[in-house]
């Protein structure tokens, strides 16, 4: 008997419409045709998650800034303040030295009691514009100094509201993760119902995401994952060699069509649990396995990247994944390396 690699589930992120309407976003366009069901839950959850991570990124590296151009005032700032400490010590020597020079004196009686009294007045003249020149910096530092200092509080200010931002994202966040955990779970549970019955539930009609010009005939998969076990793996999981390769996500990833094509079968009993066959032109086909949910029905025409179904862990698996296969022929047993397959049409893994 064949078995999956194993996947512990991990809790997606989510944003309910009070964080959208939070945050500016618009809520995302995913819905079931029809009765609102479990599947559409979790694709809405799950759409939505895409858009709370992204933004809360977005706050990250916009918080990251901040504290870095705070950084950099604070630089700036102490630079300053160290350049007026040194034009207050030039004011003071000069000081110093006048007093040193005059003894005291006016200026009318130093000049009469010198010895040179041009090279006086010359030395006069040259300490009163040094004496200008230092106190004019230093007005001009200070001066720099107070922008630095509204500028380095304007950057404090725009941190401390990012923070509240992400921090109040953060708890709506926490609240969604759980939701949306129990919306996988029991997703998850249905379908175990309809494999254990051995009676498919019909084609969950998801609203596809938008179109996108076509830039690519081949994509992969899923979106977003890891990779688990490979093509021709051997192990206590499999009666024979691993037939496919395995994506580790999370129940309720939507599933793509790896390439236009037409659905062959949706089946959901066995050791593949729900599973979808597309067959692409030229005579091949692909699998798409242990799924939660399908999207298609069999005679569907697909497209490249069009969501086929859910992912999840029905059938013979031990943890949440996709089992994807490459075929010569619909059966069973005519598997090719996904990797090499795909990657003979321009798609790596």
């Amino acid at each position: 008997m064949r078995q999956s690699h194993p996947r512990r589930p991990r809790p997606l992120l989510g944003v309910s419409v009070l964080l959208c309407a939070l945050l500016g976003l618009t809520p995302p366009a995913v819905a079931s045709e029809g009765p609102t069901s479990t599947s559409a839950d979790v694709a809405r959850l799950y759409e939505e998650a895409s858009l709370a991570t992204a933004r809360y990124e977005e706050g990250r590296r916009a918080a990251r800034l901040h504290r870095e151009k705070v950084r950099k005032l604070n630089r700036l700032l102490a630079g300053k303040r160290r350049k007026i400490a040194v034009l207050h010590g030039d004011l003071g020597r000069l000081a110093s030295a006048q007093y040193r020079t005059g003894g005291g004196l006016p200026y009318t009686a130093q000049l009469l009691l010198a010895d040179n009294p041009d090279a006086l007045m010359r030395g006069k003249q040259v300490r009163s514009q040094a004496d200008l020149a230092v106190n004019s910096a230093v007005v001009k530092t200070r001066r720099a100094a107070v922008r630095l200092a509204a500028a380095k509080s304007e950057a404090e200010r725009a941190e401390h509201g990012l923070a509240r931002r992400l921090t109040r994202l953060a708890v709506l966040k926490r609240g969604i993760e759980r939701k949306l955990e129990s919306a996988q779970w029991a997703l998850q549970g249905e379908a175990d119902r309809a494999v254990a019955a051995g009676k498919c539930r019909g084609a969950v009609r998801l609203r596809q995401p938008k179109k996108k010009a076509a830039t690519r005939a081949w994509v992969t998969p899923v979106q977003t994952y890891e990779l688990s076990a490979g093509f021709d793996s051997a192990g206590k999981r499999w009666s024979h060699r691993h037939t496919g390769q395995d994506f580790a996500v999370d129940i309720g990833t939507p599933v793509r069509s790896v390439g236009a094509g037409r659905v062959v079968s949706v089946s959901c009993g066995g050791a593949f649990g729900i599973e979808v066959l597309v067959r692409h032109p030229g005579g091949y086909f692909t699998q798409y396995a242990h799924l939660a949910a399908a999207a298609v029905e069999q005679g569907d025409k697909v497209r490249t990247g069009q969501w086929i179904g859910q992912a999840g862990t029905t059938g013979n698996s031990t943890g949440p994944h996709l089992h994807f296969e490459t075929r010569l022929t619909r059966h069973l047993g005519s598997g090719v390396d996904p990797r090499k397959w795909l990657a003979e049409r321009g798609v790596e893994l």
